[in-house]
């Protein structure tokens, strides 16, 4: 087997449950893709910082030590070792610039894999939202009908108003 089938075959899981969202951006953190381009963290970050100009906050920015403790909170142990520094935090477009940093056959196959993680993630989200609408558009016709019914059980449960006059046989009252 391939070491080209080999990647493929054993990233998209491990990338998926990497992939985070913080400030409302999916990313993936530095010591994360450091893992999986299998380079040291410094490594990852000493690429970026030489090229710093490819890597605009949109495509990547540096955790604040809140959110850094939020997210080792989440794990119970630091997700990223021992580090000093706060992680990176690579949008999808950040981490298709990292493919222009790192030039490894590893790299390359790595950054393929992810930009289909984000692919798969889209595909998720919007299948999400199609099935929410249809489910609000069920739930409006149900709730119509519903209420239809509602309205009926309603009038059938009123008490019958008593009629102004008698109906049937009365006696006069004698004068």
């Amino acid at each position: 087997m391939s070491k080209t089938k080999k990647v493929s075959t054993v990233l998209p899981e491990r990338i998926e449950r990497r992939i985070y969202l913080i400030r409302g951006q999916k990313v993936l953190l530095s010591s994360d893709l450091a893992l999986l381009y299998e380079v040291e963290p410094r490594i990852l970050i000493q690429a970026v910082k030489r090229n710093i100009d490819r890597f605009p906050e949109d495509f990547m920015f540096q955790l604040t030590i809140d959110e850094a403790q939020i997210l080792k909170s989440q794990f119970v142990i630091s997700s990223w070792g021992g580090a000093r520094s706060t992680p990176y935090a690579f949008t999808e477009q950040g981490v298709a610039m990292l493919s222009s940093v790192l030039r490894s056959k590893r790299a390359v196959q790595v950054n393929i894999e992810i930009m289909r993680a984000f692919v798969r993630l889209r595909e998720l989200l919007a299948s999400q939202i199609e099935l929410n609408e249809r489910l609000e558009a069920l739930e409006l016709r149900v709730s119509d009908q519903f209420s239809i019914v509602f309205e009926m059980i309603d009038k059938l449960s009123e008490h019958p108003k008593k009629p102004d006059r008698r109906i049937g046989f009365t006696l006069e009252p004698a004068t």
